[in-house]
């Protein structure tokens, strides 16, 4: 969503930072794109006035002036502002009370119901047991969804139908939440508009009787502006305490994303990137603005590993490259890996520099389909030792994948390269190669 603008604002810093020394025309003409780029990516007036004014203020103070790097410490600053926009630090979900309950409220068709279930997983995943309550008793079919969802997640939903109060039903439900074990309760409320004032008035009510430790606002990125608009009347009437950013996959321009922490005053919790369950995150501004800038996030990176791989499965991995038994199954399963991370080009673009490359560079997703036809068609024989297969291996391993022999070729030399690489890796010092300029790890992972 923020693709523009990272292009904008990368090519408007990438010219400070080479330059040895920084003009107060040279800082104005930066601000100016920056102000611009801003703009376009439909971030609030107000917010970007302040925002360029408190970057010129400090680009043209001391800590450039005086710096050795001052194009750097340009950068850090912008990123810095950006990331004190967005709210420093990350603001976790409060989860207090037995069970600690989220209320959660929103628009009609803000996906909000979808959300709950991404978010009952998140918590899950921290080693919680949430539970869901169906509140929503007017959307047709509301109920029957989140219960789908809730399948989806494997976490319990309590629901009443569609003719109890919703106020009984969100009370009800903590009750039996409590009766089973569950420590966090998120209850699915109806979606509403902001002009409706007796639906607002209920969703008053749901909260009073429930007392929840978290009260989140889903918000649409893809609707610009009207999600700021739409966050300011709900505080009016509810004081929410946290905001979920959803469809921050999406292709429009995603100034609220920048906006609307500003001024609400109420921290983004929670974000969405995708339509599957596991497309949800924690919020961190720091690495959205690294994100932003073409610095990559190789933190949020890890963590996505850490989650997906396998323990068992990496130390097999392990001891399977220590004593040069890497087989292309093995090969399979690591691609597989990083197909649950997301596509290709969001895994590549959390590292450093690599947002610039991916630009000029044709990242194909399918790929990865090609190269598993390709080990599919294998025996499980020259899966394991890939030395056996000869010319006449090799057509029949093409014609019963659908590929040529060429790529069937690439793919065992691409193997053989990996193998080898792994092995240089175990045998050395222990030390990782270092990495090119622009490249270079985050002090978080040095050491």
């Amino acid at each position: 969503m923020l693709d523009s603008l990272s292009d904008r604002l990368s090519e408007t810093l990438g010219d400070l930072r080479s330059r040895g020394r920084l003009s107060e025309e040279d800082v104005n003409a930066a601000v100016r794109e920056i102000r611009l780029a801003l703009l376009e990516a439909d971030v609030n007036f107000d917010v970007v006035k302040q925002f360029t004014a408190t970057v010129k203020e400090r680009a043209l103070g001391a800590e450039v002036s005086e710096s050795l790097t001052p194009g750097q410490e340009v950068v850090k600053i912008v990123h810095e502002e950006l990331t004190r926009l967005m709210g420093e630090g990350t603001q976790r979900l409060a989860l207090k009370g037995s069970p600690a309950v989220i209320l959660v409220c929103g628009l009609q068709g803000s996906g909000k119901t979808t959300t709950c279930g991404k978010l009952a997983r998140l918590i899950a995943q921290q080693g919680k047991r949430p539970a869901l309550v169906a509140c929503d008793v007017y959307r047709p079919a509301a109920i029957q969804q989140l219960v789908t969802v809730g399948g989806q997640a494997d976490v319990p939903v309590y629901e009443r139908g569609a003719d109890a109060d919703p106020v009984e039903i969100a009370t009800w439900g903590i009750e039996q939440a409590k009766q089973e074990g569950r420590d966090v309760v998120i209850v699915d409320t109806a979606g509403r508009l902001t002009v409706d004032t007796d639906m607002m008035a209920e969703l008053v009510r749901v909260r009073d009787a429930v007392r929840p430790s978290d009260t989140l606002l889903v918000l649409d990125a893809m609707t610009g502006q009207d999600a700021v608009n739409t966050a300011q009347a709900f505080q009016e009437a509810i004081d929410f305490d946290g905001l979920i950013l959803t469809k921050l996959d999406g292709d429009a321009r995603g100034g609220a994303a920048l906006s609307v922490r500003a001024i609400t005053g109420v921290p983004i919790k929670v974000i969405t990137t995708g339509e599957k369950l596991d497309q949800v995150e924690e919020f961190h501004p720091d690495r959205l603005a690294s994100r932003i800038l073409g610095m990559g996030d190789v933190l949020s990176l890890i963590e996505k590993a850490e989650q997906l791989v396998d323990k068992e499965q990496a130390e097999e991995l392990e001891r399977k490259i220590r004593k040069a038994e890497f087989g292309l199954d093995d090969m399979l399963d690591q691609l597989r890996s990083i197909r649950k991370m997301g596509s290709l080009s969001s895994v590549l673009g959390m590292l450093p520099g690599m947002g610039k490359q991916l630009k000029n560079a044709n990242v194909d997703d399918a790929q990865l389909d090609r190269v598993e036809a390709i080990i599919l068609s294998m025996t499980p024989e020259e899966r394991r030792d890939p030395r056996i297969i000869n010319g006449q291996r090799r057509a029949r391993i093409a014609a019963g994948s659908g590929r040529s022999v060429t790529e069937v070729n690439a793919l065992l030399k691409q193997h053989q390269q990996m193998k080898k690489m792994m092995k240089g890796m175990v045998g050395g010092k222990g030390k990782l190669p270092k990495l090119p300029p622009g490249m270079e790890l985050p002090p978080e992972l040095k050491g």
